[in-house]
């Protein structure tokens, strides 16, 4: 028997056009002999609509055509999208939803919560969990008291900046430029800066500022860009080790989805006992953070051959070129039965099984 399957995509975000392509990526490896779809696109503005599971269609942007209205019933009784057409309300009981969304309202707790009070199973990291890795300086605060080695960091919201209660030269004095600055809840490095200077800092904290009411200072940390995949629930598993070779001055939101001289190492290039450090520091981030189903873990490699902790993913991208999939599908995991692997832990977490 088939399990019905909710896709949910887009979203009040600025990576709604990124969660586009994933949802288009995995409607193309997602087994219609396993599991019936409902496709659910989330404007910008918010609104619900239902529409067609064409991945050319939601990758180009025009499935709102022809789309009708749907929601989740809140009643746990129900687990259940509603449909809204004809005048009146269709009921379809779901097995498990699958938000393929990013940034903010997909991947911070919001629509967790959501499926939580609604009782379905979903993919990916629970309310806390998404919520924690979301917050970059949450992140950092959960790292610096497990021991992860990450770089020097200060975090302040934009009332205490305004206020004149930041030492901006302390911090500086203490992390050295360059400085990156980001806000610590947005997705897929928007809204980061590379300050090399105070006037620089400041125009950078305005940038953050625009983005989220709290910004992170993080020091620069020479060394490579290494990536690493992570599934599972009590027993998560590390895929292999990518690396990022970017031309730009950093992996920025340009570098990573417009710049196609930006290349990928997969797998790194690095000694046997480095990747297997890299894997290890990826599990024990992911366990850290309480982590299920799904997670990306971004690191730099030092000269000295230190890994320091750069962020955590919960809902990365699934485009064809992205990292997630790639490392899996290197380690021996193809893209269908990666899918089916997240849904399987989706149901799992669900029954408390773990």
């Amino acid at each position: 028997m088939k399990k019905t399957v909710l896709l949910l995509f887009g979203g009040c975000s600025s990576e709604h056009d990124v969660s586009r392509v994933s949802a288009a990526s995995v409607l193309r490896h997602l087994d219609r002999e396993k599991y019936e779809l409902y496709t659910v696109g989330i404007t910008k503005d918010g609104a619900w609509r239902l529409c067609g599971a064409d991945p050319d269609v939601i990758e180009t942007g025009d499935w709102e055509n022809g789309a009708v209205p749907a929601v989740l019933s809140p009643d746990r009784r129900d687990k259940a999208l509603l449909i809204l057409r004809d005048g009146g309300i269709e009921t379809v009981r779901i097995d498990v939803a699958f938000p393929v969304l990013h940034g903010k309202n997909g991947e911070d707790g919001t629509v967790q919560g959501l499926f939580e009070l609604a009782g379905i199973p979903y993919v990916g990291c629970g309310v806390l969990s998404s919520a924690m890795c979301m917050d970059k300086a949450v992140t950092n605060i959960m790292a610096d008291a497990a021991g992860i080695p990450q770089a020097k960091w200060a975090s302040f919201t934009e009332p205490e900046y305004r206020a004149g209660a930041v030492d901006l030269d302390a911090i500086a004095d203490r992390l050295g430029y360059p400085i990156f600055v980001k806000p610590a809840n947005a997705g897929s490095s928007v809204g980061i800066t590379k300050a090399h200077d105070r006037d620089e800092l400041e125009r950078a904290l305005d940038l953050a500022f625009r983005n989220d009411r709290k910004a992170v200072l993080e020091q620069t940390v020479v060394g490579r860009e290494i990536e690493c995949a992570v599934m599972g629930n009590d027993d998560p598993v590390a895929a292999c080790v990518g690396e990022i070779l970017p031309t730009a001055e950093f992996y920025d939101y340009d570098a990573k989805y417009n710049d196609d001289s930006t290349g990928l190492a997969i797998p790194a290039d690095l000694p046997p006992a480095v990747t297997e450090a890299v894997r290890a520091a990826a599990v024990a981030v992911y366990r850290t953070m309480n982590c299920t189903g799904l997670a990306r873990c971004d690191f730099f490699l030092g000269a000295d051959g230190t890994v320091y902790l750069n962020e955590i993913n919960t809902l990365p991208g699934f485009t064809s070129i992205s990292m997630f999939p790639k490392l899996f599908g290197q380690a021996g995991v193809p893209y269908g039965e990666l899918l089916d692997r997240l849904i399987a832990y989706a149901e799992e977490r669900a029954n408390g099984s773990f």
